[in-house]
């Protein structure tokens, strides 16, 4: 018996103009992993649908392909997906939009940079320009987890001449829930460091961040890219009063205006658009975000999308194992790989 086919990892290293001059510091400069299948070195003549899978919070492209003992990497489980024959062979792209504040949530914004350019007017034609994919929206999908879940959605309403499908796992969604349950352990920690400035420092100080740490510059993060304001100290609005606490609803309503709960009907004939929206979560998600998925799939179905739902028992973390049921559907959707081998 032969032994199974492995793909191969490629990094494309691009020099971003969106990204250039980035209020946070940031580097312009991103290496992106690029997963090509075992067939694409052999069969020259051949062009493949490409999936981009977006890292969540925290997390880079890089990181999705950097597996352990207990658990495999993306390109592991790319393989073992080809080689038992459940999916037909993909390019597989993952990008690099960390910030210094742990993720851009894929959107432009003065307070980070302008990641949503980068991926969809930079990434997608260096992808398209540097390797043999189907370069159409009928050969593009788009998915991720938690946050790359939340920016694949984002990406896939407003761009859908770009993406034909999209996966969801757990994305951000449903902020009441989502969101709200943090802006306790987020006031107190910026509280007892001193406001965000003193935070910060001590963010990038310690060797060891603690779970309010992360909490918190998830918080940033959040209100970074959902509430920019050049004329705050640090470039963004916070949700919630400093002193206080109080929720600041002015703000508040620019966080929801974000929630992909609240895109779908502003988004509706985009969606309708794609060849699937694929959404799951755990049942034991910490953050509810099975509520959030189970309310978009509701709203998504009432607005004849075509849309697959599922859940898990399961929470958020440790879930990567659900990237083997959504990479499928996603890859079975597209349009076929063309050439000599092609289908």
């Amino acid at each position: 018996m032969p032994s199974p086919a492995s793909g191969r990892i490629e990094t494309l290293l691009l020099e971003s103009a969106a990204l250039a001059g980035n209020a946070l510091g940031d580097p312009s400069r991103r290496a992106v992993p690029v997963w090509l299948p075992p067939s694409y070195e052999h069969e020259p003549a051949r062009r493949y649908p490409c999936i981009y899978w977006l890292a969540g919070f925290t997390s880079t492209g890089t990181g999705l392909f950097q597996g352990g003992p207990w658990e495999p990497s993306l390109a592991d489980r790319l393989d073992r997906l080809v080689n038992d024959r459940r999916m037909p062979e993909v390019i597989v792209v993952a990008p690099d939009c960390f910030t210094r504040l742990g993720g851009s949530q894929y959107l432009d914004s003065p307070a980070t940079g302008r990641y949503e350019t980068h991926v969809c007017a930079e990434l997608i034609p260096a992808v398209d320009g540097r390797f043999r994919t189907i370069p159409a929206r009928e050969g593009r999908a788009v998915g991720g987890k938690s946050s790359g879940g939340f920016g694949a959605l984002v990406l896939g309403m407003r761009h859908p001449d770009l993406f034909a499908a999209v996966a969801s796992h757990a994305g951000d969604g449903y902020f009441e829930v989502s969101v709200l349950q943090d802006v306790p352990k987020a006031f107190r920690t910026l509280r007892r460091h001193g406001g965000i400035a003193a935070f910060l420092r001590h963010f990038d100080a310690t060797p060891k961040k603690r779970a309010d740490d992360v909490t918190t510059i998830m918080m940033l993060a959040m209100s970074a890219a959902y509430a920019p304001d050049p004329a705050a100290p640090h470039g963004f609005a916070l949700p919630f009063d400093l002193e206080t606490g109080a929720l600041v609803p002015a703000v508040w309503a620019r966080f929801k205006a974000w929630d992909p709960v609240e895109l779908i009907p502003a988004h509706a004939e985009a969606l309708r658009r794609l060849k699937l929206v694929y959404l799951d979560a755990g049942t034991r998600d910490e953050y509810g975000l099975d509520l959030a998925a189970r309310i978009m799939a509701a709203r998504l179905r009432a607005l004849g999308v075509a849309v697959e739902h599922d859940e898990f028992d399961d929470g958020h973390r440790g879930t990567a194992y659900r990237y083997e049921v959504s990479l499928p559907k996603l890859a079975a959707v597209l349009a076929r790989p063309t050439g000599p081998g092609g289908a």
